[in-house]
């Protein structure tokens, strides 16, 4: 009987002990970040990604080379158009003002919600070349709602708001020379400077030690 007792002691004991342990790890996981797991398997699989390579290394191997022998064509497929949709998305900087416009134009028209009821409306009214912006009679027959034009005056105070806050800090250095008249003229200068600059500045050396032929 105590033989009994004492085991029974014993596995209350070990019962409650683990018991314990799982509350804390219970707390433990739920304090961490939600995106935990993944930031986890993220730095296991760049370890895994090192090894591997250094390994390739030292084989005297190319390790990008070895890697997409093991890829599937799927695989490879995937990797391609996530790629070159990652490089769609990408905002290339002032290219032209032509190319400008017409990524503010698509940002522009991606916040707009277009009234489907209406323009089914209209293509049964006026058929369903009236909708469309190619033909002749695009925009002539159905008036513009309230309801839109306060939308597209809300919009215009919206961009005309966003274009006032807009500021950006530029470096002023007063050492530098002055080779402007006003401050178009000057970023002119700096436009060209960007894009010209190495290749003219070999002649701007030799005219500031005289040496120009």
């Amino acid at each position: 009987m105590k033989a009994k007792m004492a085991a029974l002691k014993k596995r209350r004991e070990t019962g409650a002990k683990d018991n314990h342990e799982a509350v804390v790890e219970e707390d433990r996981v739920a304090k961490l970040p939600a995106n935990h797991e993944s930031r986890k398997r993220r730095v296991e699989w760049e370890v895994e990604e090192e090894e591997k390579k250094k390994a390739a290394e030292a084989r005297g191997e190319d390790y990008d080379r070895v890697k997409y022998k093991d890829m599937s064509a799927m695989e490879a497929d995937r990797r391609d158009r996530k790629k070159s949709k990652k490089a769609a998305g990408k905002d290339a900087g002032f290219t032209t003002y032509a190319a400008a416009s017409y990524r503010q134009y698509e940002r522009l028209t991606k916040q707009m919600k277009p009234d489907v009821k209406a323009y089914k409306k209209s293509q049964e009214e006026w058929g369903e070349d009236s909708t469309e912006s190619g033909s002749l009679a695009y925009g002539q027959h159905d008036k513009v709602s309230a309801q839109g034009m306060d939308a597209m005056v809300a919009d215009l105070e919206k961009q005309d708001e966003k274009r006032k806050n807009f500021s950006r800090r530029r470096a002023h250095h007063h050492d530098a020379d002055i080779d402007y008249i006003n401050e178009r003229n000057r970023n002119f200068n700096k436009k060209l400077e960007r894009f010209y600059g190495k290749y003219t500045q070999g002649l701007k050396d030799d005219l500031e030690r005289g040496t120009a032929i």
